[in-house]
């Protein structure tokens, strides 16, 4: 058994080439909530090193609030804003004979297309637009997985270590005094859980069915190190490999 292990990098937290040791996919932020050209060359450079998937990490034009601030927007502007940030992934990723294996989107635009199908078709066709083979990460049972493949484009569905889940298998909103998990105790088992047996238990108590094919950490986070860490001992013992999902 495998499953990807996906961190949210080149976001200024200091601590990703550690990270780069133990993760299988990084998405790169692409300027918009976080990091700028030079870090977006030097966080491809590093995750090439070490033989780590490349993905964009687009948002939304919003700096300020980390691309957590949520947006109306025309379909067609966020195809456009999806094509910008990820075109110069692209560009940059080439320029040192890697490539992009992926893309997820960040923050408030992640969440607003797991939930939201016009929006996520725009964020799947830009990825089409750009490069067919690319993958799509997306919340497991949301709208982006359904868009990616609608488009034809393959869909990676994931599930979130450090954050708390609702019963309709949501995540609890950032303004949650519980959104975010911080205890190092409860992570390892409970994403062993979600790989192993398809489910999460809701903030509620419930039982959640859901598809693991990837398990997210927030690379900005001050635990994100000691949890990829926790995680990748549990998943080993387990039995399982950690390892980015393989081309179509």
């Amino acid at each position: 058994m495998q499953v990807d292990l996906n961190a949210d990098v080149g976001e200024g937290a200091g601590h990703d080439s550690e990270l780069m040791e133990i993760i299988s996919s990084a998405n790169v932020a692409c300027g918009w909530h976080a990091g700028d050209a030079g870090m977006m060359r030097d966080t491809v450079a590093l995750a090439l090193s070490r033989g780590v998937a490349i993905g964009a990490h687009p948002s939304y034009p919003d700096r300020d609030n980390f691309g957590r601030r949520e947006m109306k927007l025309p379909a067609a502007d966020v195809h456009a804003h999806v094509l910008y940030q990820v075109g110069a992934l692209v560009a940059i990723a080439r320029a040192q004979g890697a490539r992009l294996a992926h893309v997820k989107p960040h923050g408030a635009l992640y969440n607003q297309a797991a939930a939201d199908a016009q929006l996520a078709d725009a964020v799947a066709q830009a990825v089409r637009d750009i490069d067919p083979s690319l993958a799509i990460y997306g919340i497991a049972g949301g709208a982006l997985i359904d868009a990616a493949r609608r488009a034809g484009l393959r869909a990676v569905a994931e599930v979130f270590a450090d954050r708390e889940y609702q019963a309709d298998g949501t995540l609890v909103p950032r303004t949650h005094k519980a959104a975010v998990i911080e205890d190092l105790e409860r992570v390892p088992a409970r994403t062993l859980l979600m790989v192993r047996e398809g489910v999460v238990t809701s903030v509620d108590g419930r039982l959640v069915p859901l598809a693991a094919q990837s398990i997210c950490l927030h690379g900005d986070a001050a635990h994100a190190l000691a949890f990829a860490r926790a995680i990748k001992i549990t998943l080993s013992a387990a039995g399982i490999e950690v390892r980015a999902p393989a081309a179509c």
